[in-house]
């Protein structure tokens, strides 16, 4: 599968978050089974209501209506030079869980386009589901 695309929005959107509290820029794209690419990147602010990126590209992707995705690839660091090895946090996992089956694919990027692969089930491993 090549990732190339979806690689180079997540790095980009990346470039576009907003972290004057934490200094760590995420940023995502999220495909969906239509062929739709979403993109994400954290939104901090001085309160508690800050957004990650995850969860910033599924809300775009559903309030256009989709329903079904593939895969989404995360990227992050607190230099926007670099990437660290930017798991999604608990709250992302859990979010993702409401919409997507356990094998949904989590690509992870880090320092020199290193792909770590991850499916949700990995991630949040015996999750409540309806």
């Amino acid at each position: 599968m090549d990732l190339t695309k979806e690689i180079e929005i997540a790095k980009n959107v990346r470039r576009n978050a907003y972290a004057p509290y934490s200094k760590y820029y995420v940023g995502c794209a999220l495909k969906a089974k239509s062929g739709k690419v979403y993109s994400g990147c954290n939104i901090e602010n001085s309160g508690i209501q800050a957004i990650c990126a995850e969860r910033v590209a599924f809300v775009k992707a559903l309030s256009e209506g989709e329903r079904s995705f593939d895969y989404i690839i995360v990227c992050g660091g607190s230099d926007l030079t670099k990437l660290d090895n930017c798991l999604p946090c608990g709250y992302c996992r859990q979010f993702m869980n409401e919409f997507v089956d356990k094998d949904f694919k989590i690509y992870v990027l880090s320092e020199n386009d290193k792909i770590e692969e991850y499916t949700v089930e990995d991630l949040l491993p015996n999750s409540f589901r309806l």
